[in-house]
């Protein structure tokens, strides 16, 4: 069930990710397994009856592939059917906040009943599923336009602020009832009084300024703009909800930090840390005990990682803005320093979230970036790992993660990885909720399985109204839940010595 066109790549870009994901690295290993098996005294009615078998499974394998890369590309431009949002355990129990959330919702749903529902894997997260696609919504004649960020921010639940609307219709007024489209295309122009470009419906709202306020001379406004009363997915407004206590975080994400296992005592390094979510969410773990160090090249980030753990109340965190691949102190210095560059082996657990080519992340109906752009992240990511390794203790764990569905960013990186550094060993990750890794890097299938990768497209894309939601069991929904969210991929390594 398919509300929204697919995601929509530049040409080059759609030819890179066809050939990935219709790559025949299986088929090929099987044929020459069971050709190099057959004799050469074999009759050749055999052997021909043999070949075709192959060819006929080859067949559905491509069309399998063909089949799973289409659903891909829907599921892409549609949000996952769960917001996820982690609790701060350092404040309050997941019970306590369990509570105050399910009044907020209901308060803000009017009174229907949505569950909020607990991860039997991942227990510091809350699940609320989200009830949509609508289609039945009456479109109004007053049209806002926001651009394509705004536009995915409110099919996961935000309200419209002003410095996201791109153009009303001519004579909105604060109070007017009002339909929000989204430009996925970028093409409408600021202020104009109607488009009739591309446009997705996100919604109906009520219009808190006139047109004239929104697109005022005197400087950009901030603030509410559209207060979303009817979204097409239909799902809660954390604009100050419980602030302190809960963080809006992709289940993925919650995933990897768990992964990482950070100990109390431990110095652990958040590599590209912003926006801080992970790098508060390993001090969690820590229970604010030991030294967590986060990283990122642009201030305002870094400003952002700071104002989120002071917010959540984690003392632990020391944020840097630095350059991760610059990191390594290659002399030693008399002066101590407690910010990079550092030396050697200096860390117990490193997470390397890398900068990506972000593929995986929902919903997204036009990707913009050129085949240039999509290819530039392995180099760098080659060279934050290289780094990474080095700052590594022997014995310590480093964790690779991505929010791409690219092979090149993910499995080649872990193949490279492995063959550059052989004091690496894949580990088993724990807890295992995304599938296996892909075919196509070189990777043994044992290899694979030790790899996560979150694919939405393992579950039928599907809508969600109330009355399924209530005939629903509660461990479908979190199984529905761990594989309808965004792409993402998680390698975890042991550094087994120096060398």
């Amino acid at each position: 069930m398919s509300f929204f066109p697919k995601i929509v790549f530049q040409h080059e870009v759609e030819e890179y990710l066809t050939k990935v994901f219709r790559n025949n690295e299986g088929w090929s290993m099987y044929y020459s397994r069971e050709l190099s098996s057959s004799c050469f005294d074999t009759c050749c009615k055999l052997f021909a009856v043999i070949l075709l078998i192959q060819l006929f499974f080859h067949a559905l394998g491509t069309q399998e592939a063909e089949k799973k890369y289409q659903s891909l590309l829907s599921h892409l431009s549609h949000p996952p059917a769960f917001t996820t949002v982690r609790v701060n355990t350092h404040l309050a129990s997941v019970q306590h906040v369990k509570k105050m959330l399910f009044e907020e919702i209901q308060k803000q749903f009017k009174g229907l009943c949505v569950p909020v529902l607990e991860h039997p894997k991942l227990q510091d997260i809350l699940l609320i599923p989200v009830i949509g696609p609508r289609p039945d919504l009456k479109k109004h004649a007053s049209e806002v336009i926001v651009g394509a960020q705004c536009g995915y921010a409110v099919l996961r639940g935000a309200h419209v602020y002003v410095p996201g609307i791109v153009s009303t219709s001519r004579f909105v007024k604060a109070g007017d009832l009002v339909s929000v489209y989204s430009d996925i295309e970028g093409k409408c122009k600021r202020g104009a009084k109607e488009f009739n470009g591309v446009k997705v419906f996100l919604g109906n709202g009520i219009s808190e300024l006139s047109r004239s306020e929104i697109f005022s001379s005197s400087g950009p406004l901030k603030g509410l703009g559209i207060r979303m009363i009817e979204p097409v997915y239909l799902s809660p407004s954390f604009d100050n909800v419980l602030p302190s206590h809960l963080f809006l975080q992709n289940l993925p994400s919650v995933v990897v930090s768990h992964v990482l296992n950070p100990q109390p005592g431990e110095k652990i390094l958040d590599m590209c840390a912003a926006p801080g979510g992970k790098t508060t969410h390993i001090a969690t773990l820590m229970h604010d005990q030991g030294e967590v160090i986060a990283m990122d090249k642009i201030a305002n980030k870094v400003k952002k990682i700071k104002q989120n753990a002071e917010f959540l109340q984690l003392n632990c965190i020391k944020a840097f803005c630095y350059d991760g691949t610059k990191a390594l102190l290659v002399e030693k210095t008399e002066d101590k320093q407690e910010g990079p560059p550092f030396l050697p082996e200096s860390f117990d657990r490193i997470l390397l979230d890398a900068p990506c080519s972000g593929m995986g992340q929902r919903p997204n109906m036009a990707y913009s970036s050129t085949l240039k752009e999509v290819t530039s992240y392995q180099p760098l990511q080659r060279k934050l790992f290289t780094v990474a390794v080095k700052l590594l203790k022997p014995g310590g764990v480093l964790v690779y993660s991505t929010c791409t569905i690219t092979l090149s960013e993910n499995e080649e990186q872990v193949a490279w990885a492995l063959k550059t550094f052989p004091c690496l060993q894949l580990h088993p990750q724990e807890p295992h909720i995304g599938g296996e890794g892909m075919k196509g890097a070189g990777l043994s299938l044992d290899q694979l399985k030790l790899l996560q990768r979150f694919d939405p497209s393992a579950v039928t894309l599907r809508g969600m109204n109330i009355n399924s939601l209530q005939d629903s069991r509660e461990d479908d929904l979190i199984s529905l839940a761990n594989k309808d969210c965004i792409g993402f991929f998680i390698a975890k390594f042991i550094k087994l010595n120096s060398k």
